[in-house]
């Protein structure tokens, strides 16, 4: 093995780097040529992908068109949202309303008049109920029951919904320290959860003011009660009583959030209107995401002029058909008009969206004059079965769509890459052939001359001794 090294021991040639370059030679032209083609596939691939994201972000903008609720939108305002907040939703209907607030709704809140040393001092056994006029639940005390663990057990029973119970620390009137009273507050405001106690107090005696019996409604301060009552409101004159300060059912989707009552003779005043705003908006989201996803598919398809022959310029989906397919058909679904609209604005052009050039433009005075004389027709033309929202969506669902146009060209690619890769790993591996090949033979061919050299000089030196 010591004949075999980088530089020949009989000819003296760097037999590695020979062998290197001419096995090298050899496989190059087909290693540049599978080079070449991964380039053209990986560029188209990724070409596809953006095209499928922009065509992806486009459908988005075009999902909200596509919902009618759009144009349904609208937005309120209150002439004094110290007194009265509005918001409109689902279902609200343009129109004025003027609102007074007579009384607002509130939850009962009862103190007991008991007086406990602290909060750890024993209640009394038995059983207590928490009614109203529709529910009612019970809780159970034995004769280690605390004021805190009354507290509790209202707190945690799993039929309360009725009430909170908690625990205050306030003076004992004769400036010795503290005492601790029962709260218990209604969860809920009107006079339809205002609720009563009543108590089973094992005592035997149900009516005293010791043991249990000393939490009965009876036993409650009337000074401190704060008594349940309903919100009452005239709205243009009518009277409405609600159990809640949030009131969603006078007006269809618009909701009332009371918070305060009006002075007399005072009034509020309530608009509900159209937000052409909203529509506007999502209609610039729409226009804006149609030029990014045209300006993408002009970038993918352009061609770039070069001179040198290369192509560097040219777009990565250059020539592609799907792409030009795409961006006509994208266009005429955009700008047809809609047969099922009756009337004269039965397309885009006609509410102010025009595309020139291949760019859409917007004239938002022309839609916002639509929007006032034809709200349905606008609609229709963008939500209905034929609309231009509809039709767009599933254009696009259709493209984007695994098995669609798009994914079948990216998974063809994605085989042609794979091909590609094997073919590379059978040129290396011929190369790596060819060149064992050639380092054998340069080998044999060194042992050669270097046998031979050494016998020329056996044969000098034997003829110079015969001399």
């Amino acid at each position: 093995m010591g004949i075999v090294s980088s530089v020949g021991l009989g000819s003296g040639i760097d037999i590695q780097t020979l062998v290197s370059q001419l096995s090298k030679a050899e496989s190059q032209p087909a290693l540049n040529a599978i080079s070449r083609q991964k380039t053209i596939a990986d560029t188209r691939l990724s070409g596809l992908g953006t095209l499928k994201s922009a065509l992806s972000d486009f459908q988005k903008a075009v999902a909200k068109l596509k919902d009618s609720s759009l144009f349904k939108t609208h937005k309120s305002s209150s002439s004094d949202e110290s007194i009265l907040k509005v918001t409109a939703g689902t279902g609200s209907v343009s129109g004025s309303y003027t609102i007074e607030v007579s009384q607002l709704a509130k939850a009962q809140k009862s103190i007991a008049s008991s007086e406990f040393t602290n909060a750890s001092a024993l209640v009394g056994a038995g059983t207590v109920t928490i009614e109203t006029a529709s529910a009612s639940f019970q809780v159970t005390t034995d004769g280690s029951t605390t004021l805190t663990g009354l507290r509790d057990a209202i707190n945690t029973a799993s039929d309360n919904s009725l009430v909170t119970a908690s625990i205050i620390n306030v003076d004992n009137g004769a400036g010795t320290g503290t005492i601790s009273k029962l709260v218990l507050t209604a969860k809920n405001t009107g006079t339809e959860n205002a609720f009563a106690v009543s108590v089973n107090d094992d005592d035997g005696n149900d009516s005293d003011t010791l043991g249990l019996s000393r939490f009965a409604s009876v036993n409650f301060d009337a000074l401190s009660q704060v008594d349940a009552s309903d919100a009452k409101i005239k709205v243009d004159g009518q009277i409405a009583t609600r159990s809640s300060n949030t009131i969603t059912d006078i007006m269809p989707g618009v909701t009332l959030n009371l918070s305060k009552v009006t002075a007399a003779d005072q009034t509020i005043n309530v608009e509900i209107s159209l937000d052409n705003d909203a529509i506007n908006t999502v209609v610039n989201e729409f226009v804006t995401a149609y030029n990014k996803l045209s300006s993408t598919t002009q970038s993918l398809g352009k061609y770039g002029g070069s001179t040198d022959g290369s192509g560097s310029g040219n777009g990565p989906l250059i020539g592609n058909s799907t792409l030009r397919y795409i961006s006509s058909q994208l266009r005429q679904t955009a700008m047809n008009t809609v047969s099922s609209v009756v009337g004269s604005y039965n397309s885009l052009a006609m509410m102010g969206i025009s595309i020139k050039d291949g760019s859409m433009s917007l004239d938002s005075s022309k839609l916002n004059e639509v929007l006032s004389l034809d709200l349905q027709a606008v609609s229709d033309v963008f939500t209905s079965t034929e609309g231009v929202a509809t039709r767009l969506h599933e254009r696009l669902s259709y493209f984007l769509q695994s098995g669609g146009p798009l994914d079948s060209q990216q998974n063809s690619l994605k085989k042609q890459l794979s091909a590609l890769d094997s073919r590379k790993l059978d040129v290396e591996r011929r190369q790596s052939s060819v060149e064992a090949m050639l380092l054998k033979q340069f080998t044999a061919m060194d042992i050669s001359v270097g046998t031979f050299n050494s016998t020329g000089t056996f044969l000098s030196n034997w003829i110079n001794n015969l001399n």
